[in-house]
């Protein structure tokens, strides 16, 4: 199998096609930052005002991901081999984080390229990672959106549990902790999350991409 040889093949209907037909642009609109900043909550409260836009969009959560394409091994070993699940699942180590923000910005890819406007909220705590994802884009494809909470902020909602888990030496390798978070140098929207209300940033996102004519 190792010499099979793998082709692109073209789509009969075209990108500008299915935009056309969807009333908007294909993009991804990548949310990155700290956990407990609010990324999920204002990627569905932009999923949401787009949907009542009449626009075609999806979010693409961090956790959901994780409970299928990028399942962890623990997850897969209800279903698997315990080889299988060390094979194909992704823990937290850097090496799984960036196997795990490749994956999604190839299925986010496949979105823009439907005409869909892909949301992603993903910490994705190394710039490298989030570099390489809109690099593997077409130019202005890849909107980068930084959710900037103060530390002390997230740490003070931790709705998972996760900082006060972190802090007690339970859970290693926790972003923000004893893993870095490396902040976008110089991301398309920079959002006061520690300061304004979810739908405050909602409405900053789709102000944005109806400048940007991705919606109408």
């Amino acid at each position: 199998m190792s010499n099979v040889e793998v082709y692109w093949h073209e789509h009969v209907v075209s990108r500008e096609q299915r935009e056309e037909k969807n009333n908007n642009k294909g993009c991804v609109v990548w949310f990155t930052g700290l956990s407990a900043c609010g990324k999920s909550t204002v990627a569905n409260l932009v999923d949401y005002k787009l949907f009542q836009r009449g626009a075609h969009s999806f979010v693409l959560d961090g956790d959901n991901v994780r409970h299928g394409l990028n399942a962890a091994p623990k997850m897969l070993m209800e279903k698997h081999s315990e080889e299988f699940a060390k094979r194909f699942g992704l823990g937290f180590s850097a090496i799984d984080r960036e196997e795990n923000i490749r994956r999604i910005g190839a299925v986010a890819s496949l979105f823009a390229s439907a005409g869909i406007v892909a949301i992603t909220a993903f910490i994705s705590p190394y710039r490298r990672d989030r570099d390489n994802v809109r690099a593997s884009l077409p130019e202005g494809d890849f909107i980068e959106i930084f959710v900037d909470a103060p530390l002390e902020v997230c740490e003070a909602r931790d709705p998972k549990g996760l900082y006060k888990k972190a802090r007690a030496g339970e859970l290693k390798g926790f972003t923000g902790i004893d893993d870095p978070y490396e902040a976008p140098l110089n991301p398309e929207l920079r959002l006061e999350a520690g300061t304004k209300t979810p739908d405050q940033l909602a409405d900053e996102v789709v102000a944005y991409l109806v400048s940007k004519g991705i919606v109408k």
